[in-house]
């Protein structure tokens, strides 16, 4: 794995820095890799992430990066090493996703999620689902429900499901049901109770539209625990098929019933593999949304993986590899990451954040790097 390649070093964006390796598209499709391995990039949401719990964001990262590793050393594509990762950024209490998500105006957790196959094109999202432990797992299973083609009757089988109908579809197909009260954590719990009395007294008082925005905005920046927003990953795996997911629990009291960006079809996650017209397969994995022109501040945050298979242009045409650029930004105060290839024996974290002195959704933090996979052409 190259180095980090950090924003405030090095101005210029990563795919300039392909040159080093004289790597040449490859012209045959007919020869596989073997022994690649593959490459993971995950987020764990961009917003506010405090020092206290820096160790704890960071860790999760870890984990899921090494799961989706596991998956690919396993000869696993990229879609299903990328549902691994996001199964464990759903199940950990620190991200506002799957276990500890954000409660809505109702004191519900409702998710949303999704999931995209570059190789097929393939995608599979919930929306507002409601006791279902990892929604990722039911985005998936839609995705692969879906190729199998029409179902009885020529129907058209599903590939975005919301509310009762989701839940009711997921345990049908034997992903276990999790009552909505063992999901939500102390965590949530108190940004819930915290956010609920702040409402009813906001609503007490006779103030204009701009005071009552300002002190949500302020509230967004108190007690870190509910200030991060979606998580996501994307893979490339040992054949250079690419997928990205994307899974979160929404706003804060929302209502009942609101579908984020994240299950949106090429809103929330993209992915694409090569094709004739274009060398390059590319995945995508987004948090927040730059679709609010009605706010003041766009906040949000972005992963990107870029890559193509290549030849070594010196000295043996057996060699061949995947070079890999990846980055990723954000509008945020700061944003969790993590990064790691089949070739490393450990995964590397990082916690960017916004220069100080500026502010949050008035300025763009952009990170990234390279990454050279290798194999012999079979």
């Amino acid at each position: 794995m190259e180095s980090l390649m950090n924003a405030a070093e090095e101005q210029q964006p990563p795919s300039a820095l392909a040159d080093p390796w004289s790597l040449k598209p490859e012209s045959s499709k007919n020869q596989k890799p073997k022994g690649v391995g593959g490459f993971v990039l995950v987020h764990a949401g961009a917003g506010y992430h405090s020092e206290s719990k820096a160790k704890e964001y960071k860790h999760v990262c870890k984990r899921a990066c090494q799961r989706a590793v596991d998956r690919l050393k396993a000869g696993a594509l990229a879609v299903e090493a990328v549902a691994a990762a996001l199964v464990e950024l759903e199940d950990s209490p620190f991200t506002n996703a799957g276990m500890g998500s954000n409660l809505n105006l109702s004191g519900e957790i409702e998710c949303d999620a999704s999931i995209m196959d570059g190789k097929s094109l393939h995608f599979g999202a919930v929306g507002a689902i409601s006791g279902i432990k990892n929604p990722v797992l039911v985005a998936n299973r839609l995705l692969s429900e879906a190729q199998k083609g029409k179902l009885s009757a020529g129907r058209i089988p599903p590939c975005f499901l919301v509310g009762r109908g989701a839940h009711d579809w997921a345990v049908g197909h034997g992903i276990p049901p999790c009552p909505s009260e063992k999901m939500a954590t102390k965590f949530s719990l108190s940004a819930y109770k915290r956010n609920k009395r702040k409402m009813e007294l906001a609503e007490k008082m006779e103030t204009g539209h701009k005071q009552a925005k300002k002190r949500r905005q302020s509230s967004e920046n108190e007690n870190g625990s509910g200030c991060l927003d979606t998580v996501g990953a994307i893979v490339v795996d040992l054949e250079g098929n690419v997928a990205a997911a994307v899974s979160s629990g929404g706003l804060a009291m929302k209502h009942a019933g609101r579908v984020g960006q994240a299950a949106h079809y090429g809103c929330g996650c993209w992915a694409e593999n090569a094709c004739n017209m274009n060398p390059y397969s590319t995945a995508v994995s987004t948090s927040g949304s730059p679709f609010l022109v009605g706010e003041d501040r766009v906040l949000g945050g972005v992963i990107v993986l870029r890559c193509c298979r290549c030849v070594e242009a010196q000295p043996s045409k057996h060699i061949q590899g995947i070079l890999v650029e990846f980055l990723w930004s954000h509008t945020t105060e700061s944003m969790c990451v993590g990064y790691m290839s089949a070739q490393d024996s450990k995964a590397k974290t990082h916690i960017s954040r916004l220069p100080p002195g500026t502010v949050a959704g008035q300025c763009l933090a952009i990170e990234g790097g390279v990454c050279r996979l290798t194999g012999t052409v079979e």
